[in-house]
This record gives C-alpha cells, sequence and structure tokens, in this order.
C-alpha cells in the first residue's frame, strides 16, 4: 500500500481520535514501516548555489530546506583512528501549508471586494484566480505536511546514511520521538522509513506522546523575559516603519490607491501575501508569484521579520538572553542520551521532531557559529546573524560522536563530537581538537556549567 496513502488514512484517525494513543501509535508504526520510492515531481528550485539572500531566503522560516538545490555540504573527515557510532538529533519538520485559516481568506476576501469595484488591475485580476486556487487547495490543509515535506526528510535520511554508514547497520537501535502534531509525526515516519529501507536490519522504533512534549516542544519563556521583550516594541515599530512603503507592489495589483487607503488595510494585505508568495516554494504546484514584489520589498519584508525572531530567540539584551534558555530541558536530554550511549557497545541515533520554535533557541543556546551573537544596533542584524541560515523548513541539529576504532576499552574522554546545522560543519564554543572535531568531555562540560549557571540565574 502506498506511504502516502497509508499518512492520509492516519490523518483522518488521529484529527478525529486524538485521545486513542494506542491505536495513534499502532498507525504512526504502520507509517514507518510502509516503504515508498517516493514522488518524482519536482517544484521550482532556486538557481543560486549557496544561501545568500534571494528570493527565496527571504521567506525566513518559510524557507524551504536548502539542500540539494542549494548544493549538498562537505564534511570533513574524521580524524584518523576514530569512527562515528551515534548520533543526538532534533529537526523540524519539512514544508508545509501555511497554518492560519484567515493566511488564505483575508487576501481573497480583499481581492473579491476590489474585483466587485472594478479596482484591480490585469494582473490583480490574474492574482485573484491564482489565490482562489490556492485558498480551495488549503480546504482541510492548515498546517500539513507538503510533498515536498515528506521529501525533504526523506532525502536527509538518505545522506544521514552516506554520511554516517558506521552508525546505520544491522543492529543499530535508531529510536524517534516527535511532538504530537501530524506535519511532524509524518517527517519522523518519512525519516525513520527511509532508513530502515537503506538497512532493514536495524532495530527502529518511534513514539509521539504527551510524556515528551516538555522536551520536544518547551517554548515557555517566563514572565520576566515577556515583560522586558515589551520594551523593544517601540524600536522594532520604528524600524518596520522605515521599510514599510509597498506603494510598488499596491500598484500592480490595484488601479485606484485612494480606494486601497480608504477600504483595505495595506499593511495586512501585504503581508498575508507576502507569506503566501515565500510558501510556495514549499509546493509543487503553486503559482510563482515573487514577480509582485520588488527586490527591495522582499528586503524589507526579510529584515523586519529576522529582527522580530531575533528578537523572540536570539541572545538578545532585550530579553537578558533568557529566551534560548528554554531549551535547557532538551540540551540536558541531549547530554543524558549521549552518556548512555557510550554505555553500551551497541551503535544509535535518538531523532526528534519538533518545530523552528525549538530548532532557533536551541541553535542560539548551543552557540553554534556565530548563533549566538549579541546585536544591538538593529541596522546591523542582517549583516550579523541570518534567520534563514538556522531554521528553514526541516531545519535540524546533528551531534555526531565518534570513538577510536576497534577498542571496546576506549575512554570517555577520548570520544570526539561535531555538530551539524542543516548538514553543515559548525563551529562549537570549545577548543577544537581538529577542524570540526571537538573533544566531547570538554563540550559537554561547557554545556553542563552553561545549564547550572543558567539554572541559578533564572530559576530562582
Amino acid at each position: 500500500m502506498n506511504f502516502i496513502y497509508i499518512c492520509k488514512i492516519f490523518t483522518v484517525f488521529y484529527l478525529s481520535n486524538q485521545s486513542s494513543f494506542d491505536m495513534f501509535k499502532i498507525i504512526a508504526l504502520a507509517c514507518l514501516i510502509t516503504v515508498c520510492a517516493g514522488n518524482s515531481v519536482s517544484g521550482s528550485t532556486p538557481d543560486s548555489k549557496t544561501p545568500e539572500f534571494d528570493k527565496f531566503t527571504a521567506g525566513s522560516q518559510y524557507f524551504a530546506y536548502p539542500h540539494p538545490a542549494y548544493g549538498v555540504p562537505e564534511l570533513t573527515p574524521a580524524p584518523e583512528g576514530y569512527e562515528p557510532f551515534h548520533m543526538e538529533h532534533y529537526g523540524r519538520h519539512g514544508s508545509r501549508w501555511l497554518i492560519s485559516k484567515s493566511s488564505y481568506t483575508r487576501p481573497l476576501q480583499d481581492l473579491r471586494k476590489a474585483d466587485a469595484n472594478g479596482k484591480l488591475t490585469p494582473r490583480g485580476k490574474k492574482l485573484l484566480e491564482q489565490i482562489e486556487v490556492i485558498e480551495a487547495a488549503s480546504h482541510n490543509r492548515l498546517g500539513e505536511l507538503t510533498p515536498k515535506g515528506h521529501r525533504q526528510h526523506r532525502g536527509i535520511a538518505r545522506r544521514m546514511t552516506r554520511n554516517f554508514p558506521e552508525i546505520f547497520q544491522p543492529g543499530t537501535h535508531v529510536d524517534g520521538k516527535s511532538t504530537m502534531v501530524i506535519r511532524c509525526i509524518l517527517s519522523m515516519t518519512n525519516e525513520l522509513a527511509e532508513l530502515e529501507l537503506f538497512c532493514p536490519q536495524m532495530t527502529v522504533t518511534c513514539d509521539a506522546s504527551r510524556t515528551t512534549q516538555q522536551i520536544l516542544n518547551n517554548t515557555n519563556t517566563d514572565e520576566v523575559a515577556n515583560r522586558i521583550k515589551d520594551q523593544s516594541m517601540i524600536p522594532r515599530k520604528k524600524f518596520a516603519e522605515s521599510r514599510n512603503d509597498h506603494s510598488e507592489f499596491l500598484k500592480k495589483i490595484f488601479n485606484d490607491q485612494k480606494f486601497v487607503a480608504d477600504s483595505l488595510d495595506a499593511d495586512v494585505f501585504f503581508r498575508k501575501m507576502f507569506d503566501i508568495a515565500v510558501n510556495t516554494q514549499s509546493h509543487d504546484d503553486q503559482p510563482d508569484l515573487y514577480d509582485l514584489f520588488t527586490t527591495r520589498e522582499l528586503r524589507n519584508q526579510w529584515e523586519i521579520n529576522n529582527l522580530h525572531w531575533y528578537n523572540e530567540a536570539g541572545n538578545t539584551p532585550y530579553t537578558q538572553k533568557r529566551v534560548p534558555y528554554n531549551q535547557r530541558l532538551l540540551l540536558r536530554n541531549f547530554i543524558e542520551s549521549a552518556d548512555t550511549a557510550m554505555t553500551s557497545p551497541r551503535r544509535s541515533a535518538n531523532l526528534r521532531f519538533g518545530h523552528e520554535v525549538v530548532v532557533l533557541p536551541m541553535t542560539v543556546f548551543m552557540e553554534l557559529n556565530n548563533a549566538a551573537v549579541e546585536v544591538e544596533d538593529m541596522e546591523q542584524l542582517a549583516s550579523q546573524w541570518r534567520n534563514y541560515e538556522i531554521f528553514p523548513m526541516a531545519s535540524n541539529i546533528q551531534m555526531i560522536f565518534y570513538r577510536p576504532k576497534n577498542n571496546p576499552r576506549y575512554k570517555p574522554e577520548e570520544v570526539l563530537v561535531k555538530v551539524l546545522l542543516n548538514e553543515a560543519e559548525t563551529t562549537l564554543p570549545v577548543k577544537a581538537v581538529s577542524g570540526p572535531y571537538y573533544r566531547w568531555s570538554d563540550l559537554r562540560k561547557y554545556y553542563s556549567d552553561k545549564l547550572d549557571s543558567f539554572t541559578a540565574k533564572f530559576d530562582e
């Protein structure tokens, strides 16, 4: 039976029986063991080979996973005498539909209103037809994984097996855990099914339960941070207002700008249309709407969104760096799971699936690359911190552990580790042993001390 068909059955069942967890888990496992070759349909992809700013990366959290469209990162070989044996992982769900119904219905209502009054340009009339089709297709699909989202996770799994075949071999235990959101569950089952296809002799388990939600989807920010964050609203508002000229966009769609000013909320219409446009890259069959926007308009809206996400999850003084700390439970789980793996001769991988609101602060908290940079001048943020580099659709953190080959008596302090962000090697906040490889004992101590320090500071 086709994998996608079973997933559709699973979706209907889950939405109508959210309390039936035992059956839910059985069906999740059915999705896992059902193997499909994957869809061959391909949507439009960027021409650029590097994820620099372009019309696709302008989407921020709607940026479709960059690999292989922007090329696949090359990895540095392990130091001589070492091989990978364990992986800790957290991944965001793949490409999806927009979540809010109003994301589709609000711009459609505005376009219909303008059309009824004869206020649409020829491009506006074409846009109305396009949004009519997109909005109709979104019915009962809000927030769901798209076919491209399925393929993204299968591609990530295939590259995992190519990059680390020593981990994914007979006898390995792969454990998957997901939040209880269906797009995350299906992302998990796609990756696990692809891994099983590569090596059926592995032991693969999976679950999606309330018992792990505090670890997998902890986005609770304390009241102090929320109160402090509110202080940034005035400068953020001024920042947005300086980039809020939508006149060129509006003239392409409406033939009467007085009608727009009197009858529509132009800012809301622009933002809703922007979201639809940048999210078309998550679909195989939606029209390219980028002709509606100038490069300046795309850049301005991305900078506004980039600042929003930096204030929401970055190492910003507006929250006294408190927000990334909400991933303390996840980082502790990484550490404890890795410690457990080192006590067993068996190779293993712990794969977790959730959301961008976890990937982003987790990346900052782990200090991967320059994610933890402190930027006070908002005008300089875009040159130092770019959200699309961290949390595109299907974004993921892979922590790979290495031990000496053919040495069952290796010592814990001999273990090396490297971390991949979206499959690219990262720098870490301790001294490297060689290239992207670090001593696990050094990194473990750094993170443990940081966790203890933040606990003492924030959990008083």
